[in-house]
């Protein structure tokens, strides 16, 4: 068995969505929920918010949170991650970055990542994505005809190793002929070797990076191996809280159990 932990990143600060991370939600807050979501899955030895924010700090250790503190000067989760992985006492064998605004994923994403890590022993890092459905696509391709951003795709070669993640829908065309090419949604979970994290802490972010907005992206601009996982969401709804008219939808969603 290996040694895994989760690690969720967490800052209050949010351009979209002030102090999302502490919004109420459904009689706990944001960050509370995704916390306990990341506790179901299987395998893991402990699980840790990581933070440079005080309040959210307070907040998650009132249901038992580990919490780890950050530098506010990182520029994303993963390097937050790293940070707090450098601060942890017993270095693990993989590290799982659980998104903190999305309390809505199962427990399965996560255990895919660890049996395909242990697996593929090559694979730096692994991050899940999900298969459109013909309405998914539809929203997708709205939305951009709308000059809007929706989820983020991914594109991948035979063996699942991903060749790009972008905010645009790709491959470009899918879903305008009879014969519409399947279009996978790239879910925001990931699993990364230790090394590979001191190794991305140790790069400069990529020009693609910062096009795209994407931080995964470095990885692949510096030739490291990153692996792609498909799950299966089972017939459950999966949405983060990216807005404040988020919160909305997923309330019904976590009351509803």
């Amino acid at each position: 068995m290996a040694d895994v932990v989760i690690i969720i990143p967490a800052r209050l600060k949010s351009t979209r969505f002030p102090d999302k991370m502490l919004a109420p939600l459904a009689g706990r807050s944001v960050i509370q929920h995704s916390y306990l979501a990341a506790r179901k899955v299987a395998g893991v030895r402990n699980v840790y918010v990581a933070t440079d924010s005080e309040k959210i700090a307070d907040n998650v250790r009132r249901i038992g949170a580990d919490v780890i503190m950050t530098d506010e000067t990182l520029r994303n989760g993963t390097e937050r991650v790293a940070q707090a992985l450098e601060r942890l006492e017993a270095r693990p064998d993989l590290v799982i970055n659980f998104q903190g605004d999305a309390p809505l994923t199962p427990p399965w994403f996560a255990e895919s990542l660890i049996d395909a890590a242990l697996r593929d022993e090559s694979a730096d890092m692994l991050t899940p994505v999900l298969r459109c459905s013909p309405q998914a696509l539809a929203s997708f391709l709205r939305d951009r005809r709308n000059g809007r951003v929706g989820g983020t795709t991914a594109v991948f070669d035979n063996s699942g190793r991903a060749l790009y993640f972008s905010k645009e829908v790709i491959p470009h065309g899918a879903g305008e002929d009879d014969e519409p090419m399947e279009v996978y949604h790239h879910v925001g979970l990931y699993a990364y070797r230790p090394q590979a994290l001191a190794r991305y802490v140790s790069l400069p972010p990529g020009r693609l990076e910062k096009l795209e907005g994407l931080e995964q992206l470095r990885f692949l601009e510096n030739g490291m191996k990153v692996r792609v996982v498909e799950v299966d969401a089972r017939g459950r709804e999966f949405w983060e809280i990216n807005n404040p008219g988020d919160i909305g939808i997923v309330e019904p969603l976590i009351a509803g159990g």
